[in-house]
């Protein structure tokens, strides 16, 4: 009896052990058992540690090395790394995880990139993120090779308690309901619109893409006719009765960024065309805390482009020539969707890239806006295009929100007497 009694005792003693060793192996992160233990993926970042996005990726590959035993070595190249990134990738330096603009990963690294499709499938990316962007990857580059991270986004910004105190409860979606809304805050003492003139050619090109929509904005950007367009006149003829009816802040177009900045310093502008940091630059520059919100450019009847808007995004890629492209995708998919993501944007004021999760206040409307758009906008709508011409093109269109055409005719022969 004493000998069975020794027996049952030293089995539960080996058996808690056991229990003991297995509870250690699941909480101890970078060992054996690990999911991708002895895995290394080797990250370039466009961020600095020291920024709001590189701590919280910092913290992200912590906890998916924590959870699946992979080491993720993160170099941090700042905004420097589109200058480095074509050579690294050529020549194969041991990257594993690298990030850039959506255009940039898909017009200039897409052969250096690896096809993330089936992957993506395998996990649902395509509920977790913005169609567009992904669209528009697979147009530019003929497979999805890249993540978004960072989406942003241009239209209307505006102070929601001026629209509150002047009772506008609804934003405009045509013109000529934000021309409605323009008079009922100048009725009520507000100046309706800031404009600098850095943002100027980027807020006429938005109206007359509404009109004419940016594939033909690029065209004439390159070979000109503007005044063989009768959408160019349109668009330029509503910018003068806009400047005409007093709309436009005083002093715009301003030098930049002093109208965008009395937003926060008058506190009696309404609205601003630019994208999504302005929200951030205001607040910098000015110490406002501006209730923010924002809504697509108006619609303008019997135009080509009812709801696209201006967005970019920067994004995470995978190298071509990575060993361990499923840890890598999986680490990608982390950082970008779910809590991780949230975290994101609410530490570094971003839209979040999976668009289930919550945008911060200050970017009320961008997550909507992005859902509604199907072929974004470049900026200034293509008008860029022209590297030669482009800065023409914007001190011509300053004019006209300065005043000096009195017509839109007159305006379109100007732009194309720059040919």
């Amino acid at each position: 009896m004493k000998k069975k009694i020794v027996s049952l005792s030293l089995i539960t003693t080996l058996l808690a052990a056991s229990v003991l060793g297995c509870a250690s192996k699941e909480g101890g992160g970078n060992d054996s058992d690990g999911k991708y233990s002895g895995v290394t993926l080797n990250y370039w970042s466009m961020w600095n540690s020291s920024e709001p996005q590189g701590k919280v990726i910092q913290e992200a590959a912590d906890a998916f090395a924590e959870e699946t035993g992979a080491t993720i070595n993160i170099e941090w190249k700042g905004r420097d790394i589109n200058t480095l990134l074509s050579t690294a990738l050529s020549s194969e330096e041991e990257i594993d995880i690298f990030e850039d603009s959506y255009m940039n990963i898909a017009k200039n690294y897409a052969d250096y990139s690896y096809d993330l499709t089936d992957m993506a499938k395998e996990a649902g990316y395509a509920e977790q993120s913005f169609a567009c962007f992904n669209d528009k990857v697979i147009e530019w580059a003929g497979f999805l090779c890249a993540i978004t991270e960072q989406p942003q986004v241009g239209g209307v910004w505006y102070n929601k308690d001026i629209f509150e105190d002047c009772g506008i409860s609804e934003t405009p979606a045509t013109w000529d309901e934000f021309l409605e809304v323009c008079q009922i805050l100048v009725d009520n003492g507000y100046q309706p619109l800031a404009l600098d003139s850095a943002y100027a050619d980027f807020t006429y090109g938005y109206h007359l893409d509404r009109i004419i929509g940016q594939d033909v904005i690029k065209d004439m950007a390159i070979n000109g006719g503007w005044s063989k367009q009768e959408g160019v006149a349109q668009a330029a003829d509503d910018i003068i009765d806009f400047v005409k009816k007093g709309y436009l802040a005083k002093g715009a177009p301003d030098e930049y960024p002093a109208s965008q900045n009395k937003m926060g310093t008058e506190q009696d502008i309404a609205m601003v065309v630019c994208a999504n940091y302005v929200t951030s630059e205001v607040a910098t520059n000015t110490g406002a805390e501006l209730k923010w919100g924002m809504f697509n450019y108006p619609e303008v009847e019997g135009g080509v482009d009812p709801v696209n808007a201006f967005a970019g995004a920067n994004s995470i890629a995978i190298s071509s020539y990575s060993e361990n492209e499923q840890a890598a995708f999986d680490f990608i998919m982390l950082l970008t969707s779910g809590k991780w993501d949230q975290k994101m944007a609410d530490t570094a004021s971003q839209i979040p890239a999976d668009p289930s999760n919550t945008e911060p206040d200050t970017l009320s409307g961008s997550i909507e806006t992005l859902k509604e758009t199907t072929a974004p906008l470049d900026w200034n709508m293509g008008m860029n295009d022209n590297s030669d011409l482009k800065a023409n093109f914007k001190d011509t269109i300053i004019k006209l929100y300065e005043g000096k055409f009195a017509t839109g005719q007159e305006f379109a022969e100007a732009m194309d007497a720059l040919y």
